[in-house]
């Protein structure tokens, strides 16, 4: 199972320049229209900080929050990569909450989704001094980004150790072409997840009981990284066990062009934001 270090499509027309792609899909969050609170705190490592983009003009109303985590196969990432992101849910109105976290080798599984955990449970405790509603926080993420927040929405002893429930504090989660129920088979997935034993503690699947919060699983269908099988294990599970889970499959996105659909370019014209925000508003608040 690889995932690519290229991100976004116009990676292509650039010469596979990753930095002059990133500099390009971030234009509008650097052009100011979505307040940017950077660097805050959310643990004690030097890694564990977030960003917090806020909607331009939005008054003191509470508003709904998307905490958001990057993908990068669990070793590569960083958050200022990721303003694309903030700003396009910024303009739909929510705060979008996009936090760091540790990465293999420094670390192995499940050390990141701790991580996650951590800043999840920070949200909730301190959005509400940023016009957020901590009844509505919402998960999202990308290819490993997407297993972290998968695994905080089904997994409860990772927001147990702040003596939080997912229930309690996510009100649902949307997957961009996340790996939820792969097998290690490569030398550097084996170590960060291994060994064999301990693998089911790392599929999303293992923990699926019904109670979950509403899940939305995204997919490309010519994403040939995330196996379509990851999405039609996960969805199956929750409905036999009562659970609330959505797909949406788009035609001719890649596992890049998925994320890529969340910048102001989105060249293939595919509605993932749209579609990421009408679930989450659907959803409404935490149960």
């Amino acid at each position: 199972m690889t995932f690519p270090l290229r991100l976004l499509p116009l990676l292509a027309l650039l010469g596979g320049c990753e930095r002059a792609a990133f500099a390009i899909a971030n234009l509008p969050a650097h052009l100011g229209r979505a307040g940017v609170v950077r660097d805050v705190s959310y643990g004690s490592k030097p890694w564990q900080k977030l960003d917090i983009y806020q909607p331009a003009n939005a008054g003191e109303r509470p508003r709904g929050t998307i905490v958001f985590f990057y993908g990068g196969r669990w070793t590569t990432g960083a958050r200022g990569d990721y303003g694309f992101v903030g700003e396009a849910f910024a303009r739909k109105g929510f705060n979008t909450v996009i936090p760091d976290y540790s990465k293999y080798p420094q670390v192995r599984f499940p050390t990141f989704v701790e991580d996650g955990a951590r800043a999840l449970a920070w949200v909730h405790d301190h959005i509400g001094e940023y016009q957020g509603d901590p009844a509505r926080i919402h998960v999202a993420g990308h290819s490993a980004g997407a297993h972290i927040g998968a695994l905080l929405t089904a997994d409860k002893h990772y927001l147990a150790a702040y003596n939080k429930t997912p229930s309690q504090v996510i009100a649902s989660f949307a997957g961009l072409a996340g790996p939820y129920d792969f097998t290690p088979d490569e030398p550097d997935l084996m170590d960060m997840f291994g060994p064999p034993k301990r693998y089911p503690a790392m599929q999303v699947t293992t923990f699926i009981d019904g109670h979950e919060p509403p899940m939305l699983l995204l997919w490309g269908d010519k994403d040939t990284t995330v196996r379509r099988f990851n999405l039609d294990k996960l969805q199956s599970r929750i409905e036999a066990k009562g659970g609330q889970a959505g797909a949406i499959i788009y035609p001719g996105l890649t596992h890049v062009g998925i994320i890529g659909a969340l910048t102001w370019i989105n060249t293939g014209g595919q509605p993932v934001v749209d579609d990421m925000e009408r679930f989450f508003k659907d959803s409404g608040s935490v149960r």
